[in-house]
């Protein structure tokens, strides 16, 4: 049997607050804890700086697994600017939600939707790529569409939300709005290539939310 690789974990919210290296030390402070929030990285430089962060910016998220080197760089190659790039934060997993939509090239915001109560990352990385899709079809644009999520990627394509999330008095506007955005993709076709950001090489999306 193979050895597991080693991760570290970091706490935001917990009894107690850190870095620690193992799932046990973890554990401790986040069992029966109303609200945790926590997440695993796969070296400690990571988990350092992502302590440092807002947790909305990281659970949920891809996290890159390695350093990239020059050679790997150059086959991924540079991002389209002329395309349009989204994201989404949560203050919490489910947690507060909201999401944009900015121009690649400048950083310049097309669109801004939030705050909704009891929401995931997911779920508003889904939604803020349907309304990207829908915005450029509007303007019979067929410019690139990135997002760092490659779950939102997947639930687009395949028009299905396979989400843990309940549904509740308070997320009620999302679920409608999870309903919209699935009818939307079953009934509209759009020539936009949908692309994965590639975080590790090019640093964070600029639709990010800058709360690190």
């Amino acid at each position: 049997m193979s050895k597991s690789k080693k991760k570290y974990y970091v706490v935001w919210e917990g009894r107690e607050r850190g870095v620690f290296s193992s799932w046990d030390e973890c554990k401790k402070q986040i069992q029966g804890y109303t609200g945790a929030k926590y997440k695993s990285f796969p070296s400690l430089e990571q988990a350092k700086a992502a302590f440092e962060g807002d947790s909305g910016d990281f659970i949920g998220k891809d996290i890159p697994k390695k350093v990239v080197s020059e050679a790997e760089r150059k086959v991924i190659g540079e991002p389209e600017p002329n395309s349009l790039a989204v994201d989404a934060a949560c203050s919490g997993n489910p947690g507060v939600l909201e999401y944009q939509g900015v121009y690649t090239a400048t950083g310049t915001i097309i669109f801004h939707q939030g705050p909704f109560d009891e929401g995931t990352v997911n779920i508003g990385e889904f939604l803020a790529l349907v309304h990207g899709l829908a915005y450029l079809k509007k303007r019979k644009s067929n410019i690139p569409i990135y997002s760092d999520s490659r779950t939102a990627i997947k639930w687009v394509k395949t028009r299905q939300v396979k989400t843990k999330l309940v549904p509740s008095r308070k997320n009620k506007k999302l679920f409608e709005m999870i309903d919209r955005a699935i009818i939307w993709l079953k009934n509209n076709d759009y020539e936009n290539p949908i692309l994965k950001w590639e975080t590790g090489v090019w640093g964070e999306i600029p639709a990010d939310f800058g709360r690190k």
